[in-house]
């Protein structure tokens, strides 16, 4: 693993200003915007707020080997990103917070600083258990349509083929080592129901009762094991609640 440099040597401009969050004031002309250093690596970290209630400050860190910087913005109900980004212009980042506080547009961020990434994800005001679960459907989706994996087209086929499933699509998705699993409650507390979901990199498409293991079968096409995944649901699933 490389050696961190020293934060002097890629962000000189930083340890002049005392702080990133110094910097970006400096750099955005950010004024009274609640930009906020870390305590534990002031040059390093920092997050910025925002005027609405559904969104987390946004979270700013400067990279270790290189110089860079990642943004990350999250909503409060389940901590999942709806913005990030990584960029090497100072200025860009002051340009992506002032429009994050603002209460700008996900889609007008991105127009405003053209390194920010959109997961795809809409904001929800309010803890609404249904539009969270659309939400990250939409993320989801949004996530298969970017892979750069040679496996990308059967597992885009596969989250196209749920999503299409009303009695899948009623429920919160999720993934884990890119098996598509499903919840009846939203984040951050799943209640895991059904079976998982998977594609090869052969172009099949298996159904698990578990983990990733596809003990329920092998099929060619994803409609199919979506079929089977719908078969083998448990009755009466009520709609999707909040978790925790």
């Amino acid at each position: 693993m490389p050696i961190p440099a020293d934060p002097a040597v890629l962000y000189p401009d930083v340890v002049a200003c005392g702080s990133l969050a110094a910097a970006l004031r400096a750099e955005g002309r950010l004024g009274a915007l609640p930009v906020t250093p870390s305590d534990s690596a002031p040059l390093l970290h920092a997050t910025v707020g925002s005027t609405l209630p559904h969104r987390e400050p946004l979270q700013i860190s400067a990279w270790l080997h290189e110089r860079r910087w990642s943004i990350c913005g999250t909503e409060p109900f389940q901590g999942v990103p709806l913005v990030d980004g990584v960029t090497d212009e100072l200025t860009e980042v002051a340009r992506a917070a002032r429009a994050w506080h603002d209460g700008a547009e996900l889609d007008d961020i991105r127009q405003v600083a053209s390194f920010v990434h959109l997961t795809g994800r809409f904001e929800v005001p309010e803890p609404d258990p249904a539009r969270l679960t659309e939400s990250e459907w939409q993320g989801k989706r949004r996530e298969a349509d970017e892979l750069e994996y040679a496996w990308r087209e059967t597992y885009q086929a596969v989250v196209e083929a749920a999503h299409a499933e009303p009695a899948l699509r009623a429920l919160y998705p999720f993934t884990s080592h890119w098996a598509l699993r499903f919840s009846t409650t939203t984040r951050p507390r799943l209640t895991v129901v059904g079976p998982s979901l998977t594609a090869g990199s052969d172009g099949t498409y298996g159904v698990g009762s578990g983990f990733v293991t596809p003990d329920l079968g092998l099929f060619a096409t994803p409609h199919e094991a979506v079929a089977v995944a719908v078969r083998h649901l448990p009755s009466g699933l009520g709609p999707v609640a909040l978790g925790g």
